[in-house]
C-alpha cells in the first residue's frame, strides 16, 4: 500500500469477505471501464500491429510493476494479472479492428 493508507483491521471471517466482497466489485467495475476504452481506442489504430502495440504492452507491465512495488502488491502476480486481461483486452479489439 502507498504511504499513509491504513487497511481496516477485521474482527471476524465475515468482515474479511465482505471487504473482499466490496473490492472484487470495484475491480471488476474497473475492468468494465478500462474495456470500454480499449473498443474506444480501436478507433483510432490504423492496422492491426497498431492494436497489438507490443512496445505499449511492455510500457504498461513496466508501469504496473513499479505501482505493485509501491502499493505492496506481489510484481509477479500483478504483471502476470495484466498480461492475461491485456491479451484479452488485445483480441477484444482485433475483433472490433476487423469491424472496420
Amino acid at each position: 500500500m502507498a504511504k499513509g493508507d491504513t487497511i481496516m483491521q477485521c474482527s471476524s471471517l465475515e468482515e474479511v469477505r465482505s471487504n473482499i466482497d466490496r473490492i472484487d466489485n470495484e475491480i471488476i467495475k474497473l475492468i468494465a471501464e478500462r474495456g470500454n476504452y480499449v473498443i474506444q481506442a480501436s478507433k483510432f489504430k490504423k492496422n492491426e500491429a497498431g492494436v497489438k502495440a507490443p512496445d505499449r504492452v511492455e510500457a504498461v507491465i513496466a508501469k504496473v510493476r513499479k505501482k505493485a512495488e509501491e502499493y505492496g502488491a506481489d510484481a509477479d502476480m500483478v504483471e502476470a494479472l495484466y498480461r492475461e486481461m491485456i491479451s484479452r483486452f488485445v483480441n477484444m479489439e482485433l475483433q472490433e479492428f476487423s469491424k472496420k
